[in-house]
């Protein structure tokens, strides 16, 4: 709260669970330190709260066989980027689709570049990264895409049309090939809170989940004064 000059004695850890009317902090301040607090203290917390709140319930819906990422924090304002990124960490989720040195391929590169085998030919030089490609279709049937790209160095395939038939036909024919257990399949687009329950079981192994955790409502937060201010003496 260096903003509004007051001294916070927080009750609750960053990224502990809080029950309605769980008093998160306690905030000492005069009157006007502690009106200033009331802009800034609420809008730090309560939105990522929120963002927290949905990252962890994906996660624990999705249990141990799926992983929940929320890259969409890089489509955020620069000034908020940073802040959304830690909540979603706090939930549990990541905020990477790999832990390890990557490169991401998307849809744009992959139209600039004419196709799936062209644009994992353009960065098959490049060491030390694995190489993760956005599929939509757009060449070929999902299920060929993912094929296509299995077989030319892709290590990560993020099937992204949030249809479910795709999914399935790009793993039925990576199997068939001998291909599955040597990529991840990751999967995306649109995907809500409560679809989850019903991709489990499925042979996901990232799950991608956008809108649905960075656009959760804010968690219900006050500020309440308790006693009696003036100007010039702290609460």
């Amino acid at each position: 709260m260096q903003e509004a000059n007051v001294k916070a004695n927080w009750l609750a850890a960053e990224g502990s669970e809080v029950k309605p009317g769980t008093v998160v902090a306690r905030l000492t301040g005069t009157a006007k330190q502690i009106a200033v607090a009331e802009e800034f203290a609420i809008g730090q917390l309560a939105k990522p709260s929120g963002i927290a709140t949905a990252a962890r319930r994906a996660v624990q819906f999705a249990g141990v066989e799926m992983k929940v990422v929320c890259g969409a924090w890089k489509k955020m304002p620069p000034e908020v980027k940073q802040i959304v990124r830690e909540a979603v960490a706090c939930g549990g989720a990541a905020f990477r689709i790999t832990d390890q040195p990557f490169l991401y391929l998307d849809k744009n590169f992959v139209r600039m570049l004419g196709g799936i085998e062209p644009t994992l030919d353009a960065v098959k030089s490049i060491d030390g990264k694995l190489k993760v490609i956005q599929l939509k279709g757009q060449f070929a049937p999902i299920a060929q895409e993912a094929l296509t790209a299995a077989r030319n160095g892709a290590d990560i395939l993020m099937i992204d049309t949030g249809e479910l038939a795709d999914f399935e036909a790009a793993q039925n024919i990576l199997r068939q090939a001998g291909l599955r257990e040597k990529v991840e399949l990751a999967f995306a687009h649109g995907i809500r809170l409560e679809d989850i329950a019903g991709l489990r079981g499925r042979g996901i192994d990232i799950l991608d989940i956008g809108t649905g955790i960075i656009d959760a409502p804010l968690l219900d937060m006050k500020l309440e004064v308790v006693g009696t201010l003036d100007a010039t003496q702290p609460a």
